[in-house]
């Protein structure tokens, strides 16, 4: 082979190697890592070598996304995406994401607590004013958007919460709470540190501003189980009870748990009396409901494996129904003899209380979504059905006709249990996605009025449970929402 040949061939493989995308990266990443090491005075004013977390993703959808790489939009370069099995704090798409959601979390909560948020673009209080005055609104639709506005500027604050055992408070987890028909009381399931759950109620008539205190009432009775789902009870009168559905451990079945509200101190004074302390054994229920129905007294319905079992608790008596799937949530119509049941093929069913367990004429109404059903609540007079999935769609379904009539989007959730929260007097649909946001949606037209970010740091184990009421602390109560997340409890009251 000539020497021309021969240099000709390698000015063609040089530029061949300058063309290659994949060589620029990694010239450029050398580059970077030789500018890296120079002395401290050529870098002083440099930040460290992590990516930045305050940035957004519009500056990195510009660039091509390299497999095993990141692009820091702020530094403009690539970043190799190390195993998250090494013990240097790697580099790795999951760490990323949590830091992206951390610091977004962090910013909303510095902006909530600097200014107030608008409900809708263009609505403020005088604007509201001057057009009811002018006639473009009429009274319902101004006292929607005027709830609205209020919902938008509701702040923060800290419950101070007593116990006669105050170390417990700070080292118990809030799990669940549940606030009873006249949100005058809180029923709180706390995960304790050596395993299990205890139980406690809050009595929220102390709930006056601008100090915010309440004392919990706990009771000695407590289980090495898991809590499955939980509700309020009208045995001896008006949520008399607590119903716990406990998931079997080793040798000890599940079971269904019938808590009088009258073993916690105080919980209801004048009103409870010693009431009936029962257990049912019902191995493996995912959901449970009581009946307020006349034509099913006394009686609560448990979601299982592929069965719904309905018990009265006066006579023992049983009911089972099989069904094709787990049933994951369920609620009873007051003014119809039915029981809706959402399961975990997305299949949303009801039970005709009047008929038999025999044949198939017991199916009343059948529902589809593509996923698991997490949620389901009746509203506006019974006519129609809202239901949530684990795949993060609420819909409204009318159940005279079968069909969705509107869906409320912005629901974060994948594979999570997570409940919905329906109130018909303000209006507004509210539920805590597994990002631990918890969202507030208008019921009339879907519209997003609100996203309220966790107090706690995103994560699985401290995703908030909430409460909302337009009344807390009874019939003189002010409208707020109660966030139970870690070993606290929050107020967003009113303004």
């Amino acid at each position: 082979m000539n020497k021309s040949s021969w240099q000709s061939r390698r000015r063609r493989g040089r530029r061949s190697h300058q063309q290659n995308p994949w060589f620029r990266l990694r010239d450029s990443d050398d580059r970077s890592n030789s500018q890296a090491a120079q002395p401290a005075q050529d870098s002083g004013s440099r930040d460290d070598e992590s990516p930045s977390t305050s940035s957004g993703t519009a500056g990195a959808s510009s660039v091509p996304e390299l497999p095993g790489f990141y692009f820091d939009p702020e530094k403009k370069r690539y970043f190799r995406l190390l195993p998250g099995h090494n013990n240097c704090n790697p580099l790795t798409k999951e760490s990323i994401r949590q830091k992206e959601m951390e610091s977004k979390r962090l910013r909303l909560l510095e902006e909530e607590d600097k200014q107030k948020k608008i409900a809708r673009m263009g609505f403020n209080a005088s604007a509201m004013l001057r057009k009811s005055q002018l006639g473009f609104l009429n009274v319902s639709n101004y006292c929607r958007l005027a709830h609205e506005l209020r919902l938008s500027c509701m702040e923060r604050k800290k419950v101070q919460i007593r116990s006669l055992d105050p170390s417990a408070l700070a080292s118990d987890r809030f799990n669940l709470i549940l606030a009873d028909t006249n949100s005058d009381r809180l029923f709180t399931v706390n995960d304790v540190k050596v395993g299990g759950s205890k139980y406690g109620i809050i009595n929220l008539q102390s709930l006056k501003t601008p100090a915010l205190k309440v004392f919990m009432h706990e009771n000695l009775y407590f289980t090495n189980r898991k809590v499955n789902s939980v509700c309020w009870a009208s045995l001896n009168h008006l949520d008399s009870h607590i119903l716990l559905c406990l998931m079997g451990l080793a040798e000890t079945p599940g079971c269904a748990t019938l808590l009088p509200a009258s073993l916690f101190v105080n919980s209801h004074p004048g009103i409870d009396r010693p009431g009936m302390l029962c257990s049912f054994r019902i191995p493996g229920a995912w959901s449970c409901a009581w009946s307020l129905n006349i034509k099913a007294n006394n009686c609560f319905s448990t979601g299982l494996s592929r069965r719904v079992l309905l018990t009265n608790v006066v006579t023992g008596h049983r009911q089972s129904f099989g069904t094709s799937s787990d049933v994951l949530a369920q609620q009873f119509a007051l003014m119809t003899p039915l029981l809706f049941n959402g399961c975990r093929s997305g299949e949303i069913f009801a039970i005709d209380l009047r008929c038999g367990n025999q044949g198939k004429g017991w199916k009343a109404t059948r529902l589809f979504h593509d996923s698991a059903v997490t949620s389901v609540q009746i509203v506006q007079d019974e006519q129609c059905l809202m239901a949530s999935d684990m795949a993060g769609k609420i819909k409204l379904w009318d159940l005279r006709t079968t069909k969705c009539i509107r869906q409320y989007k912005g629901h974060v959730n994948e594979y999570a249990y997570l409940p919905l929260h329906v109130h018909e007097e303000e209006g507004i649909l509210m539920a805590v996605g597994q990002d631990c946001y918890t969202r507030i949606w208008s019921l009339h037209d879907a519209h997003l009025l609100r996203t309220i970010p966790s107090p706690y740091p995103a994560s699985k184990a401290d995703i908030p449970s909430v409460a909302f009421s337009s009344r807390l602390g009874g019939s003189r109560g002010a409208p707020g929402l109660l966030m139970a997340v870690g070993q606290d409890l929050y107020c967003y009251s009113y303004s």
